[in-house]
């Protein structure tokens, strides 16, 4: 304790923070990049005329109260109030839309990665570029926008992701991690930047449209894992800590999105590794060996936070509805009288799960509370439809939610295995729905049929693995890539678990799986008369 004391108290320790769906959460680290001390904030995105979105007021009251809770979580601990740090990164949700004019307003209100409004920018930039450009992606919002022929276009000067707009906040300097930035346009793997050619079709495409923007004008500049991205300016450090005790001139690595942070917080940066973050969002990324012979709709070509090309297959819901069954259990409980401890509850249902059918029993879910693109889903509807023999218990119910939170994810990894022969070494799973040992894990690797290894760090994800990436800024070695520092200098000796797919597993997710596809014309008919 009195070492990590004074680390934190001679500026020594590393700060990451990550915007999440539900929750803004800081992680500090030390010097072994152990976490040592946190601090969170929950949030929620609103509905505003059919726009999924946060108010900019929410970000920064958000951050503030974020780092509030992290600082009086280190004074708790170690009776030090922290005035600096090694490094500072800052994550957050990735793609979407934030346009501004050039007095830096805002001109519409945040687009996040959850709407699917942008259908037709997104095909017709997919045809002309020949590479799938996701509804979420920050260029296909910022088409649609201009096919829509939205008033608020002619004035946009700059556009960016939330990482990348909170960053420039801090520091003043419009960049983004290029594992970011692989979400917002086609990285050509070569240079590590927005790929030259497909920008200048988009420039083209923008001037036919009547709108004579370039790519590299509109976007923030690009940096790998590692690249210097400013020093907290007093702005900055004032908005994160209005008390006064943060001091300006603490470097920052570049921004990144969650994708990037997931792949740091799962040490699967390398070629023939992959990691499943699973939160309100679900999405797998898979470093690729070799390019992919074709482009399909369902998945995205980004990369890892040092470039290397990653097939992603990213799924709009995971387990929000599962977690809105968890609370209807706890309301119950509650009503008679019983006081629940949450922690106890999620295990409690999910471990009953594991004694459903493989199949759940004639059991389905559709955990649908947004629209998801890979199925063709315009909006949410969640369901629970079951035959009328059904096996309809609270065994085949919870595992159905649990299975649902991974279907969709699994349509999508079976195109990469089936067309493309994509290979894996090793899959990692992070997030929330992991703590419960042996569950969501086992139901993971039934569904994608490959080793789930879930790490004793998988709890903290996405801001201690921002952490990472800044302190591999300014820790690491001459010519040390990123993979040898994750694998030699963070995870080497880490403990965590695996478990193999199991026969009866794969075969019952599978017979789900099947059902789930045919099923889906009922949530579609959901849809359109609800």
């Amino acid at each position: 304790m009195e070492a990590i004391r004074k680390i934190i108290e001679n500026g020594e320790a590393v700060l990451g923070l990550e915007f999440g769906s539900t929750r803004i959460k800081a992680v500090l680290i030390d010097k072994d990049h152990n976490p040592v001390a946190s601090g969170d904030h929950s949030w929620e995105n609103t509905l505003l005329d059919g726009i999924w979105t946060y108010s900019m007021e929410e970000v920064w009251t958000g951050l503030r109260e974020c780092y509030s809770a992290l600082k009086k979580d280190v004074f708790e601990k170690y009776g030090v109030v922290p005035k600096t740090f090694a490094a500072i990164g800052f994550s957050a949700m990735m793609h979407g839309y934030l346009a501004f004019d050039k007095e830096e307003n805002l001109l519409v209100p945040f687009r996040t990665w959850r709407n699917t409004i942008t259908q037709e920018a997104a095909a017709k930039l997919s045809e002309a570029l020949q590479f799938n450009i996701p509804q979420r992606w920050s260029i296909a919002h910022v088409y649609q926008a201009m096919l829509n022929r939205e008033p608020h276009v002619k004035d946009v000067e700059h556009v960016y992701t939330l990482a990348g707009y909170i960053h420039y906040k801090m520091t003043g300097k419009r960049v983004v991690g290029v594992g970011e930035a692989s979400g917002m346009f086609p990285i050509d793997p070569e240079t590590g930047d927005y790929d030259s050619r497909m920008a200048e079709i988009f420039d083209r495409m923008a001037a036919e449209a009547g709108y004579p923007y370039h790519l590299r004008a509109l976007f923030p500049e690009v940096l790998p894992a590692g690249a210097e991205a400013g020093f907290l300016t007093e702005e900055g450090a004032r908005l994160m800590d209005p008390e006064g005790d943060l001091q300006a001139g603490i470097p920052l690595c570049p921004p990144e999105g969650d994708a990037g942070t997931g792949m740091a917080a799962t040490n699967s940066v390398r070629v023939r590794t992959g990691n499943v973050s699973a939160g309100t969002s679900v999405f797998s990324m898979i470093v690729l060996e070799k390019p992919m012979k074709s482009y399909y709709e369902e998945i995205d070509i980004v990369t890892t936070p040092d470039g290397m090309p990653v097939a992603m297959v990213h799924c709009n819901n995971c387990t929000s509805d599962l977690n809105a069954w968890v609370q209807i259990f706890k309301e119950n409980l509650e009503l008679m009288g019983v006081q629940v401890n949450m922690d106890e509850l999620y295990e409690k249902l999910y471990t009953n799960a594991l004694q459903g059918d493989p199949d759940c029993g004639g059991v389905m879910a559709y955990n649908y509370v947004s629209g998801e693109a890979i199925t063709r889903i315009a909006e949410g509807r969640p369901m629970i439809v079951r035959t009328q023999d059904a096996k309809f218990d609270l065994a085949n119910l919870m595992r159905a939610n649990l299975y649902s939170a991974f279907a969709t994810l699994k349509l999508g990894n079976d195109i990469l295995a089936r067309e493309e022969q994509v290979q894996v070494d090793a899959l990692y799973g992070h997030g929330g729905i992991f703590r419960t040992r042996g569950v969501a894990q086992q139901f993971l690797a039934d569904a994608l049929h490959a080793p789930v290894s879930v790490m004793e760090t998988a709890g903290e994800g996405g801001p201690w693995g921002m952490a990472l990436l800044a302190s591999y800024m300014v820790n690491r070695k001459e010519g040390e890539n990123l993979a040898d520092f994750l694998s030699d200098r963070v995870f080497k000796g880490s403990a965590g678990s695996t478990l193999e797919p199991d026969e009866a597993g794969m075969r019952g997710f599978d017979a789900f799986a099947a059902k789930y596809r045919a099923g889906l014309a009922a949530e579609r008919a959901a849809v359109e008369t609800l």
